[in-house]
């Protein structure tokens, strides 16, 4: 697949993913007084990723996170040179995702997006029930771990063909469920930087907690996963012309992984 389709459907993935999870907390989490609240938000966040995973997944791999990339790349499922375009990418939809939303919210009146916290992620005092830095870092590093270890377990070519995605989607409805009062849940830098940019204070302050925990959780994740699989990133892969996996996230031109890698155009 040329480099230019993957990086759209990175991109379109990414801004769904954004505008979907985040417009769920910015316009529906308190809608008019009893919303979908977070329960609500948590299944925004992993249908967006569910829906996309199975729209673009086949195109691009379907990271839609700079954490996925890194940590797909370490666990030798994505190609080096993929890895900066792919997170360069994946945050201007973020923030392209962002600005749409900033324009949905304003059309109501006496909208603030940096009074309401335009959904960003925050520790310390903008943590949404106030926990500290320490418990925070924690979170984003262990349930982005815990992100990655679920990825690529299902999309790994022994795993059960199909479901992939709806693992993946549902993973991550789990850890917003959990996360969501430590740090509105990141997880995923690009998601982080997009309201960041747009809630304009304490936001940007923090932002850097929302890059290093979650790319060191995924970093963990992509280095464990190859330990206790023993996966070298050389393992056979099956013959033309025998069914592939319908698996997504995974590295090369095809999101398959049990189908054999095609040149580069």
């Amino acid at each position: 697949m040329p480099t230019g389709k993957r990086l759209a459907a990175e991109f379109v993935g990414t801004f769904v993913l954004v505008l979907g999870g985040c417009g769920s907390a910015v316009l529906a989490a308190k809608f008019p007084t009893i919303g979908i609240g977070l329960l609500g938000v948590a299944l925004a966040f992993g249908l967006t990723v569910l829906t996309m995973a199975y729209a673009f997944g086949h195109i691009s791999g379907g990271h839609f996170n700079p954490a996925v990339t890194l940590g797909l790349w370490l666990g030798k499922r994505a190609d080096t040179r993929d890895v900066l375009p792919y997170i360069v990418t994946q945050v201007v939809a973020a923030i392209v995702a962002a600005a749409v939303l900033y324009a949905l919210a304003s059309g109501k009146s006496g909208f603030d997006a940096q009074a309401s916290g335009f959904a960003a992620n925050g520790y310390g005092s903008h943590s949404p029930d106030g926990y500290n830095l320490a418990s925070c870092a924690v979170a984003e590093v262990v349930f982005t771990a815990i992100f990655l270890f679920a990825i690529l377990g299902a999309t790994d070519r022994r795993a059960p063909k199909g479901f992939a995605p709806l693992a993946i989607g549902l993973s991550l409805t789990l850890i917003h469920l959990v996360t969501i009062p430590l740090t509105n849940t990141s997880v995923n830098p690009a998601r982080s930087t997009g309201p960041a940019l747009f809630q304009g204070s304490w936001a940007i302050s923090q932002l850097w907690l929302f890059w290093v925990a979650p790319l060191a959780g995924g970093a963990i994740a992509g280095f464990v996963y190859r330990y206790v699989t023993g996966e070298t990133g050389a393992e056979p892969v099956a013959e033309e012309g025998q069914e592939p996996s319908t698996a997504v996230i995974s590295a090369g031109e095809t999101s398959f992984p049990g189908t054999r890698r095609k040149p580069r155009s």
